[in-house]
């Protein structure tokens, strides 16, 4: 793809059998669409499923379903979901670490949202919330009650769960601050990447309030 064309950038979770040459099936099928792999991340690996998140660069939106199509006919492997990304786009580590450091460089009384900020941001959740003693200190988006947010964190803590492991939610504890954090996104899975990379960037965030 010449670099003087348009190019339209997006992120493909994909579903696929953990086996030898599947990957380079995918990536066969995307360049029959014109599109080049510019980035690469496995999310989770088990069960003889591998779930990568790829970025790829299109000619145009046009294209997107067209894409799709070619990936979705290998057998045994399937689309997650699409989404357009745009500017220059860091990898999930390089993201956990800009906005860890947006939170270092935030004021006292500005760190709170930050985090809140950075939370939404990294987990691409619809809604963020910070919460100390039951009640929100600080939110992104069209958060639920306080009151069942601390409900889920309190059991969470009762059964020694300290991150979301399955479903649409995250969260994590911040014992030096002595608050939690939770995400949520509506019809995406959280998978294991996701979890961890949100483990260190609130590890990171936690040692500056103290």
């Amino acid at each position: 793809m010449s670099h003087l064309e348009p190019v339209h950038t997006v992120i493909v979770r994909v579903w696929l059998p953990d086996r030898p040459g599947a990957l380079g099936q995918v990536a066969s099928r995307i360049g029959s669409v014109r599109g080049d792999v510019l980035g690469i991340e496995i999310l989770e690996a088990g069960g003889g499923r591998v779930i990568d998140e790829l970025v790829v660069a299109l000619p145009n939106e046009e294209l997107v379903d067209l894409m799709v199509n070619e990936v979705h006919a290998i057998d045994g492997v399937s689309v997650e979901y699409v989404r357009p990304i745009g500017g220059d786009h860091s990898d999930g580590g390089m993201l956990a670490l800009s906005l860890a450091a947006e939170v270092a460089e935030s004021g006292d009384n500005e760190r709170l949202q930050a985090l809140a900020d950075g939370v939404q941001r990294l987990t691409e959740s619809d809604w963020s919330i910070v919460v100390r003693d039951g009640a929100a200190v600080a939110s992104c988006g069209d958060t639920p009650s306080a009151d069942w947010i601390a409900s889920l964190l309190a059991g969470s803590s009762h059964l020694d769960i300290q991150h979301a492991a399955a479903g649409d939610m995250f969260w994590a504890d911040l014992p030096v601050a002595g608050i939690w954090v939770a995400a949520g996104r509506d019809g995406r899975p959280v998978h294991e990447r996701e979890r961890v990379r949100l483990d260190l960037f609130v590890r990171i965030a936690d040692a500056l309030f103290g």
